[in-house]
């Protein structure tokens, strides 16, 4: 998995009780891209992030 600043990151849930989380990545610490990413949700929460198989990046576009 690769990302860049600006980018979102999703993950799914995998029960019905838990409802999908969006993050914007605000700092890639890996080689290339990779993780870990620093992220920051809605809430201003940040947290350093291990994706793993239940989480997706969505390329930020510039227009």
């Amino acid at each position: 998995m690769r990302a860049s600043v600006g980018d979102m990151l999703r993950v799914h849930s995998r029960t019905i009780s838990t409802h999908e989380q969006q993050a914007e990545i605000i700092e890639v610490r890996g080689e290339r891209g990779e993780p870990p990413f620093l992220v920051r949700f809605p809430d201003g929460h940040e947290s350093l992030i291990f994706p793993g198989p239940d989480c997706t990046v969505e390329e930020h576009h510039v227009t």
